[in-house]
This record gives structure tokens, sequence and C-alpha cells, in this order.
């Protein structure tokens, strides 16, 4: 059974490891980047807090070994179901069995401007970016006379109240008492303000009255001014426009409000669902497909019934569908009945700061905040990890974190070609 698997994230990656070394199963995964990235630490590789490398690993690394897995770089093009294959921007791939896992992408909901000017919170390469352009505007605003524009480098506005924003709002709170006061004396006693934006009534939606209250009590100590049932509409010439009539003069806003899923070119429109999701079956075989199946973020299924709208995009709905998928896969192989998918929840948690963070559990129902919740985080993020290499380096840089209160990871690194487009000189 020839299966490519298209998107090396916590779905795709947790199918073909568990079809590693399985007999009568030829894997191919495909992704447009050679590494596998852990996305819920990515906040912390875009504040310096962590090295790229320390949520990330080479797909070939990771899969050496491993006789029937191969790695293909490769961005898809385009689907042809009736011909069984699957062309990329570099060559063709036949399948007897096609598998998305290709996750959601950042969704702006149709505001060119924010799109254009915004910084994104997705992926790897969104976090470098993120980090460059945070370090830069410091450096600008260390030798800007102007008031004005000091304060605009140094306001932050992060748009989406989910944990993204939350745990990047907290961080950079946290940096502004300790780390930017000590490293940047030309700043002075300047006003940095941090805004967090959202659309909704509470902050941290999924998760419990007890943790949205508790969250929004925490930022608000760290000096995070939140808006609540507030959406950023436009922003332009550095302004950012809420819908509340409201203006925030800021080069800094960090886009954490969206997701969608992607269409796919040989895809049938009528194969889709909510969000640009796909509409999958019970056993994630997509509707109006033979041999196509979709798990992770990239898909929507409505036969759970605890999850009759669908289940939620996080992480552990992408593992459990991977793994269930690869069961079935096995199954397949012997003659015998797949299993249907169920969603085993296993709670929520965000983290809010050093010491702050928030935990759900829904059997038994409980709640936890504070450092229990915080080492709680801690743990799980740290086992979850691809390899121990990265656990290693992960734990190493936390404990410098913890007791120095600080990192030393705040370089601004970025191409030679980028000399080209800015200047390598900080101008006001």
């Amino acid at each position: 059974m020839n299966t490519v698997i298209i998107g090396g994230g916590f779905a795709g990656i947790n199918l073909a490891k568990e079809l590693s070394n399985q007999k009568g199963v030829q894997v191919t995964l495909v992704d447009k980047n050679n590494y596998n990235f852990f996305p819920p630490l990515i906040y912390q590789v875009a504040t310096a807090f962590l090295e790229p490398s320390s949520i990330s690993y080479p797909f070939r690394k990771l899969f050496a070994g491993k006789k029937n897995i191969q790695f293909r770089l490769g961005e898809l093009v385009k689907v042809v179901p009736s011909e069984n294959k699957i062309i990329l921007h570099n060559g063709e791939l036949s399948y007897d069995h096609l598998v998305f896992a290709t996750g959601a992408e950042t969704s702006y909901f149709g505001m060119e401007n924010v799109k254009k000017n915004a910084i994104p919170m997705k992926t790897l390469n969104d976090a470098i970016e993120m980090r460059n352009t945070i370090l830069k505007n410091l450096e600008k605003a260390a030798i800007c006379k102007d008031i004005r524009k000091r304060r605009k480098l140094l306001t932050i506005v992060v748009a989406g109240g989910g944990p993204t924003g939350v745990e990047v709002s907290g961080m950079f709170a946290e940096m502004r008492k300790s780390i930017f006061q000590k490293e940047y004396p030309e700043l002075g006693t300047t006003a940095s303000n941090i805004y967090l934006v959202d659309g909704g009534p509470a902050l941290l939606a999924p998760m419990s009255k007890e943790s949205q209250k508790d969250t929004l009590e925490a930022l608000t100590s760290l000096g995070v001014m939140v808006q609540l049932n507030t959406q950023v509409v436009d922003y332009v010439d550095d302004t950012v426009f809420l819908s509340n009539g409201e203006t925030i003069q800021t080069k800094n806003l960090i886009w954490a409000a969206g997701v969608s899923a992607k269409i796919f070119d040989g895809i049938p429109t009528e194969s889709y669902g909510r969000g640009k999701r796909m509409a999958t079956d019970a056993f994630n075989k997509v509707n109006g497909t033979d041999n196509i199946y979709a798990i992770g973020d990239t898909c929507i299924q409505v036969t759970d019934t605890d999850f009759p709208n669908g289940h939620p995009q996080v992480a552990q709905v992408a593992i459990q569908q991977g793994l269930n998928l690869a069961e079935n896969f096995k199954l397949l192989i012997r003659n015998k009945p797949m299993v249907p998918f169920k969603y085993n929840d296993k709670g929520s948690m965000a983290i809010i700061g050093k010491n702050k963070a928030v935990v759900d559990l829904p059997k038994p129902k409980l709640h936890f905040k504070g450092f229990f919740a915080w080492a709680i985080w801690l743990f799980i993020h740290l086992v979850s990890l691809i390899t121990y290499r990265n656990r290693i380096k992960t734990f190493f840089n936390w404990m410098i974190a913890y007791f120095a209160k600080d990192q030393s990871l705040r370089m601004i690194i970025r191409p030679d070609k980028a000399k080209s487009k800015t200047s390598s000189e900080p101008t006001c």
C-alpha cells in the first residue's frame, strides 16, 4: 500500500511514525519545509527565549533507519484523483492512499492591509521574522529622539485572545519589566504599552470561566491592556483601527486572531466544509472521494457525537486522528473493518507568564492556576517535543531563563539578501 502524506505537523508525523516498519506499507511524507516543528512554542522563539533548533528537527534525520518511509521536499500544486497522483512544484508522485495533514494557515478575514503589514504567528519563519522585527524596532527606538515615534516603536498590539495571543502578551509584559529596562537604558521612562484585543467576551474562549477570569486578572496585573468585544478592522500607516472606533499608534501588530484551512486544486468543491476544512466521514475519508483522507486542522468531522459541529483545531485532535488512521490502514491490510474516530479530550492549558498558567481537565472536571498549572504546562510541552535532543535543549534554556530571568538569544539574524531591502543600520 503506497501512502502519500501531505504535511509533517502533529497529524502527519504521528501517522508516519505509527506506520514505520509496517509490512505492506510504503510511506512518502511531503512537506514544503525539511523539518518538523512544535507550534505551541513558536512564541518563545519569537520572543528569543528559545532558539529555532530547540523546537524543530529534520525529517530525514527523524526517519533515518525506517526503511518504508521516505521524505520529499515539495509543495503541492494539484491532485489528480482519476489517476491517483499528485503534482508537486518539482515533480509527481503516485499513491494508493493520499492523506492531507496540511494544518491551517493564518486568516486575515479579508483585510488586505492587515495581511500586508501585521506580524503573523503561525510558522517558524513567522517567529523568526517577529523576533527580528521587534528587536530592530527596539534598536530604532533607542536612538529615536521623537517621543511620538519612539512610543509607536515600543507599543505592541496583539490581536487574538487565544492561547498564542495570551502567551505572547504575557511574555512581552514580563520582558518589559525585566529585560528591556535593563538592556535599553536609552529608553528611560518612555511608555511601552501592550494591548491584547479580542472580538469575544472573554479570553481563552474554549476554556472554563475560571481560566478566563484568572487569565484576565494575571495579564492585567502584568500591565497588559486587554480590550474584549473588540476587533481589529484595519491597519494603515502604523495605525490600528478597532471596531469600537478607537485607534492605536504602533509599528507592531502581532496577528494571532484566526486560522483557515487551505483549498487544493483537484479536490471537489463539495468536499469542503466550514472554514475551508475538508469534510470527512467517521474514518477521516474525504467526502466524495474513494482513497483520499484528511486529518488534523485541515479536516472537519461531524460524526463524533460529542463534537457534532466538528472538533477543535488543537494538537491533541491532530495527534489522535493520525494515530487512529494509522491503525485503520493496518486493519485495511488485514481486510478488517476500520474503527471510527472518537476524540478523547485530555484538557486544555495556557501559560501567561513566569509561575502563571491555567489548566482545565475534563475528567474529572478540575481547574488549576498559578505555579502548579505552570509546572504542568512546562512538563506536558517538554515531553511532547519530538526528540530527546529537543527536550534537553528546551529544558536547558528554560532553566537559564527561570533562574537568570533572562536569555542570551536576542540576535538579529537575517540573510544577506535582506540588505538590499532594508538598511542594516537602524533609523527612526
